[in-house]
């Protein structure tokens, strides 16, 4: 019988807290005792679980309290194996516009502790009224343990841990201030793990600080048992045989729902859009993913084996499907940030630009009635700088709404069995 899995949340009081490179280090440092450990991300996040996957060479799955059905949740939180630990999005109690979808929503679904990181590069004694109040601030999320970070010396360690002393919650460890823990970023968040010229070197010096400073025993101890929970469906697949593309330019899928079409007998094809590939001429579906293609518009204009392939596929009448940056290249014209127009598949309408900026940012519940196999109510995320400079008379495929329930414009292009919006769809809405 398999071990049934034990599980924290990594949570923060706030954004750039350090608590992604202190999960990163966690990963490595207990992987290197023998414990087998499951990292997983709370939210809509591409970046950082690939990251996770370096660390611990396990894969890394989303898991978003908004977005996703109690069920859900549960289910992929109970199939993790070993030592699961979340990272949390944000600060521990934010969520959507509602509250909703936190870090502590996280928690409290699945009866996790919260393991908290505290930057203190600027505190002292102040730092026991933050931990007093957060641990008291929801009952249905416990506060088991601290670990304070950016420790500046070894006497402010010592006043942060006697301040908090009296909240009975244990500090598990003091990291010190450590300015070689930067990664680079770029305009959608962190540069790739794929792109990290050392991101071996990068991981080893974290799990090296997280060695030296956190009781890893006491950490792992503190973990709670995941309850197993029914199986809950999944997204309906785009097609039996789907061409997927994969790249640097093509890498914002969620691991969840390709899971599931394996699950079910889908055959998943990869393909290499920037390697000029194109999708497995077999295929009655083709998905293209979020990601950066902005970054790559003109290798990908010249990619004619790709643009080809995807074009053929779509006069056979197979299912094409973009998401965000597939999308963008689902379009006429891709304008990069420099002005310069770079032709594209041209399937839809869309002539798209990231000369001209705008933050589009937010959870969405989309319905739709198209050929898409995805039930007709659907919730999920939008995440993008560029924008729509010209839209033609394709049909729109989504209605959308906020995290409130305010209606946006309609999202998203549909023609004939070529559809694609600056949707990233999570799982369907609940009943």
């Amino acid at each position: 019988m398999a071990e049934q899995p034990r599980g924290l949340v990594i949570a923060a009081p706030g954004s750039g807290s350090g608590k992604t490179l202190v999960t990163l280090g966690l990963l490595r440092a207990l992987s290197r005792t023998g414990i087998r450990v499951s990292p997983a991300k709370a939210g809509p996040d591409y970046i950082d679980p690939r990251f996770h996957e370096a660390a611990s060479g396990e894969a890394c799955f989303n898991l978003d309290p908004w977005a996703m059905r109690p069920e859900l949740l549960r289910q992929l939180a109970a199939a993790r194996g070993g030592l699961f630990i979340a990272e949390g999005v944000m600060g521990l109690f934010d969520g959507a516009e509602s509250g909703a979808g936190s870090t502590a929503d996280l928690s409290a679904n699945l009866g996790l502790p919260v393991v908290l990181v505290m930057d203190v590069q600027r505190q002292a004694q102040t730092v026991a009224a933050l931990v007093e109040g957060i641990a008291r601030h929801r009952s249905d999320c416990q506060v088991a343990g601290i670990i304070f970070n950016r420790v500046g010396s070894p006497r402010h360690e010592a006043i942060v841990r006697k301040a908090v002393t009296p909240t009975g919650i244990p500090v598990l460890g003091c990291i010190a201030n450590d300015r070689n823990l930067e990664v680079p970023s770029r305009h959608l968040g962190l540069v790739q793990a794929s792109e990290h010229p050392e991101i071996e070197a990068f991981i080893n010096h974290a799990a090296g600080l997280v060695e030296g400073a956190v009781d890893l025993q006491t950490f792992a101890d503190m973990a709670q048992p995941v309850s197993a929970a029914p199986v809950a469906e999944g997204l309906e697949p785009l097609g039996q045989r789907i061409a997927i593309a994969r790249d640097q330019a093509f890498a914002f899928e969620y691991r969840h729902i390709i899971e599931s079409w394996r699950a079910a007998g889908v055959e998943i094809v990869p393909f290499s859009p920037l390697e000029n590939e194109g999708p497995d001429t077999a295929a009655d579906a083709v998905f293209l993913p979020g990601g950066y293609p902005e970054l790559h518009a003109g290798r990908l204009a010249g990619n004619a084996i790709f643009l080809d392939g995807v074009r053929s596929a779509a006069a056979r009448g197979a299912l094409i499907y973009g998401e965000c940056g597939g999308y963008m290249v689902l379009g006429e014209r891709l304008i990069d940030a420099e002005g310069n127009s770079h032709a594209m598949a041209g399937l839809l309408d869309v002539v798209t630009s990231f000369a001209n900026r705008k933050l589009h940012l937010g959870y969405r519940v989309f319905s739709h009635a198209s050929p898409l196999p995805f039930a007709p109510n659907l919730r999920g995320h939008e995440f993008h700088y560029s924008t729509l400079v010209h839209q033609g008379g394709d049909m729109h495929l989504f209605i959308a709404h906020d995290a409130v329930g305010r209606e946006l414009v309609p999202m998203g292009m549909q023609r004939a069995n070529v559809m694609g919006s600056y949707a990233h769809i999570i799982d369907m809405a609940a009943p």
